[in-house]
């Protein structure tokens, strides 16, 4: 597994236009999260997509919308990076599984060194709430990005909790949904 910590070089700012394979590495940190987690095999942008959707409209989207959930934008795969990285780092430290899902996806996504470079950028200077939610301007992709957010964290601290909760806050996503994420992930 390669060693993150080895390519950072935290002086440099973090540009969120910077080229990084977002898709593939939102796809790898999704699989990376929980093999265990139902649609994992279809992809974790079509899992994150699924999620969104259920959380805003309640039941299972049909083929062709899952289908198209592996469509997104790279401007908001990254922002869904750039979410889960800060959400990640919400309580202040990235913990040994958080450590081993980022370190597994860097590898299956074969991401390069730049790209590397930029996670770990990223990671020393996460982007924050607003910043990020002055990026979506539609409430399924505020959802997404919810989703993702959520999807790469374990709830275990309260600063995490707090976090997701000024996210959704943020994105305007509503409470209800915002709810369905978190139990659906906690299944």
């Amino acid at each position: 597994m390669p060693d993150l910590n080895k390519t950072a070089d935290a002086k440099l700012p973090v540009d969120p236009k910077e080229s990084v394979d977002a898709k593939s590495i939102v796809d790898a940190l999704v699989k990376a999260r929980g093999g265990a987690l139902a649609g994992a095999a279809l992809g974790g942008l079509a899992l994150i997509g699924g999620l969104a959707f259920r959380a805003l409209r309640g039941g299972k989207p049909d083929v062709a919308q899952t289908a198209a959930f592996q469509d997104v934008p790279e401007d908001e795969a990254r922002l869904m990076l750039r979410a889960m990285v800060a959400a990640t780092v919400a309580d202040g430290l990235v913990d040994a599984a958080e450590r081993r899902r980022l370190d597994e996806a860097v590898a299956a996504a074969g991401i390069d060194r730049d790209g590397r470079a930029w996670l770990e950028r990223e990671l020393a200077n996460p982007a924050e709430i607003d910043e990020i939610a002055d990026a979506v301007d539609d409430s399924d992709a505020a959802a997404r990005i919810y989703a993702a957010a959520a999807l790469a964290i374990d709830l275990d601290t309260m600063q995490e909790r707090q976090f997701l909760k000024m996210l959704a806050e943020a994105l305007d996503v509503p409470a209800e949904a915002a709810a369905r994420v978190e139990r659906e992930l906690s299944a």
